[in-house]
């Protein structure tokens, strides 16, 4: 997550510039609390950076007398990675991104010049609309703040959902919020892309365990057993990605469809570059289909010709 990477670096680079700096400053700093503060130095310790915790009223955490924090022990191509990453994630997380960036580039000047990244390009971006999103709901989850979400499940049923927002998520290409769902009580994850609208509350919330539960099935869907011609291979490995397989001078799809619209149009739109092997009902679907688009234009063509 670009939120913890951007703390877990600054808590580090606050590390490097003071000699000790107590849980409290640290969590007024980055706006979380002591106990995440912790956390956050576990992980730093895990990751080799050796940091020493004092107890009492001069307690606080600093790196270990001896050890030292240099450029020099990561190279210009280990910064890039990271410094890349977050490059590709700029357009749409703005400064949560910009500042790491910063502060990796003031680490290794060399960063600076996009000549050494262009052996790695990256695209994280996301349409305006999203971008807005990704931004706005980053500000709840470091504010601690509900969510007010209207969604779209996979099958187009709208729905309210209350919700307190724990991270954000980048996934095969999209962005994903999780969180605590009030009206299911449970885990849920919501694609940006179907969130009609989201607001932030004024109500804050502390962070709970809920048990992860499977989402109730709101529809079984269409379960189709497609084979396809070699000649649409492109195509149908970009539109089914994980469900193909190839048998001998054919391609096999077993994909579910959530309308029976959205199936139909699809399928039409292969023309005899596709087979349905299953089910019968959905073969007769598409036939009923592609005669009321016969009937349809040659109606058009008999009032044409009147």
């Amino acid at each position: 997550m670009p939120v913890r990477l951007d703390r877990l670096l600054g808590i580090t680079l606050e590390l490097m510039a003071k000699r000790r700096v107590t849980a409290t400053e640290l969590a007024a700093k980055f706006e979380v609390s002591a106990r995440t503060v912790y956390r956050d130095v576990d992980l730093i310790n895990q990751a080799g950076i050796p940091v020493a915790s004092f107890s009492g009223a001069d307690g606080g955490f600093e790196l270990m007398g001896g050890f030292f924090l240099t450029r020099q022990q990561f190279s210009v191509d280990d910064f890039t990675v990271i410094y890349t990453l977050l490059k590709a994630m700029e357009g749409t997380i703005g400064s949560a991104a910009a500042s790491p960036m910063r502060k990796l580039a003031s680490l290794h000047p060399a960063l600076a010049n996009d000549g050494s990244r262009e052996n790695l390009i990256l695209d994280m971006s996301a349409p305006e609309r999203e971008r807005e999103l990704v931004q706005e709901l980053y500000r709840a989850i470091r504010q601690s703040r509900v969510v007010r979400l209207a969604y779209a499940s996979a099958n187009g049923t709208f729905s309210e959902r209350s919700v307190e927002p724990l991270n954000l998520l980048w996934e095969k290409g999209a962005w994903y919020l999780e969180g605590d769902c009030r009206s299911r009580k449970a885990r849920r994850y919501f694609r940006l892309s179907r969130i009609a609208r989201a607001e932030a509350t004024e109500e804050t919330f502390v962070p709970r365990r809920l048990p992860e539960q499977a989402d109730p099935p709101e529809a079984q869907g269409i379960r189709a057993h497609l084979r396809f011609d070699p000649s649409v291979r492109t195509r149908v490995l970009e539109q089914f990605p994980g469900e193909c397989e190839y048998l001998g001078e054919r391609i096999e799809v077993r994909t579910v469809f959530y309308t029976k619209e959205y199936a139909l149009s699809l399928i039409a739109s292969y023309g005899t570059k596709v087979d349905i092997l299953a089910p019968d009902e959905l073969r007769d679907d598409v036939i009923a289909h592609i005669e009321a688009i016969r009937q349809h234009y040659a109606s058009k063509r008999e009032g044409d010709s009147t």
